[in-house]
């Protein structure tokens, strides 16, 4: 019997009644709120403590995303190890141990930039990993048929925590500083560590290695390449993101210096913009089963990129400053949410279950490569040319990633059994 069968003839209990995925989400959405209030905090010590240039800025949001390169190895890797719970909880451990590094730096007054690049490194590096073996854990949690559904859950965690920690994020900052801001993000990576231990999986050994490591990477790159919806959606997300990376590492200097506003005012700003993520996180299940999964994930793709351009327009008193800033997160939160929900589940549900870890690698260390790549080009044009330019070309660059899935089979896809076709 197939998966899919299965889920006919005896369906699974509604996720938000399954103890062990309401465990995982509650560990997601508590490290998601963190991470909020360090991605906000992060560029403000570079900014208001370390006297940072437009470059600098980029180099550290570049370093951040630089480990996705490793994901090609660390994905193969993981496919090889049977419990991935226990990679989960150590990346985790790993990231929550370097960000306290920061406080601690900062009591003693010797906070540096070098420091700053190298807890974006390993907090990065962190990451990859935590997403390498996530997506194992993610199938053996979830059945298939509940995918879109999860995805939107664990969406919805994410844009919450875009609405609340920023403004968080900001007031703990303007209060208390951003170094001891960033030990709440700390926090939240113990906290999501231990809910991940009280979660009982079984996890089936990999089967027996009939190749070399550099054998499965390769395995993963093939697969990736040459699979039509994995290469589409792959060229849509690495677009879109090379292009929204443009733009997102500059946007807090932009706000902060060339538009004068508070880090209070920065949150409230993107807190508020984030409610278009609740909303469209929402909303992505409805509108894929009325109009199709790929339809649906295409208007998302140009609902994302194509507001920030307007952010070169924003000007004004700082309420209408606020209220622009806002209303364009507000629009690109709801795309990403119609893209992501849908792609995600069509990524899990073409992508066998003995490849996921190089499967994930091969295309994480691209799609997730080209965003140090984005942000270094965002500083070197917002150098060169002003922020204004630089973020209208990222809104308006970003808008061609949809060419990939008008170009695809993606397009005709309206459910997930379609893509078995």
């Amino acid at each position: 019997m197939t998966a899919t069968t299965a889920a006919v003839t005896d369906p699974p209990p509604p996720l938000h009644r399954d103890r062990r995925f309401r465990t995982f989400w509650a560990g997601e959405t508590i490290s998601q709120f963190g991470d909020r209030i360090s991605e906000l905090a992060l560029p403000l010590i570079a900014v208001s403590l370390l006297a940072a240039t437009p470059v600098q800025v980029s180099v550290l949001t570049a370093l951040i995303w630089l480990p996705n390169l490793l994901g090609l190895f660390l994905g193969a890797w993981v496919d090889q190890r049977t419990h991935k719970r226990r990679l989960l909880i150590i990346a985790d451990l790993v990231r929550a141990a370097v960000l306290l590094s920061l406080p601690v730096a900062y009591l003693f007054d010797a906070i540096t930039l070098t420091q700053l690049y190298l807890v974006a490194l390993l907090t990065g590096f962190g990451a990859v990993l935590f997403a390498m073996a996530r997506q194992a854990f993610f199938v053996a949690l979830v059945p298939r048929s509940a995918y879109v559904d999860a995805n939107s859950k664990l969406s919805m965690s994410r844009s919450l925590s875009f609405i609340a920690g920023p403004a968080v994020g900001g007031g703990l900052v303007q209060a208390l500083s951003a170094p001891v801001a960033i030990f709440v993000d700390a926090v939240s990576f113990f906290g999501s560590a231990l809910l991940l231990r009280r979660i009982p999986v079984t996890e089936p050994p990999p089967p027996p290695r009939h190749t070399s490591t550099l054998g499965l990477v390769r395995e993963g790159l093939v697969m990736v390449l040459r699979h039509p919806v994995l290469r589409a959606a792959l060229g849509c997300t690495s677009t879109v993101n090379f292009f929204t990376f443009i733009a997102g590492a500059l946007l807090v200097l932009y706000a902060s210096r060339d538009l004068g506003l508070s880090a209070g005012a920065i949150g409230v700003a993107l807190g508020f913009g984030a409610l278009g993520g609740l909303a469209g996180a929402g909303l992505a299940p409805r509108i894929s089963r009325t109009i199709g999964l790929g339809r649906t994930a295409m208007i998302g793709a140009v609902l994302f990129p194509a507001p920030l351009a307007l952010t070169a327009l924003v000007t004004g008193p700082t309420w209408t400053k606020v209220a622009m800033l806002a209303a364009i997160e507000l629009v690109s939160s709801i795309g990403v949410m119609l893209m992501d929900i849908n792609l995600n589940a069509l990524l899990t549900a073409v992508t066998p279950d003995e490849a996921r870890g190089r499967r994930a690698g091969a295309y994480s260390a691209v799609n997730y490569g080209v965003r140090p790549i984005g942000a270094l080009v965002g500083g070197a044009l917002g150098t060169t040319i002003g922020l204004r330019p630089t973020l209208a070309i990222a809104g308006l660059g970003g808008v061609l990633a949809v060419l990939w899935l008008v170009a695809s089979p993606v397009r005709h896809i309206r459910t997930l059994d379609d893509q078995t076709a």
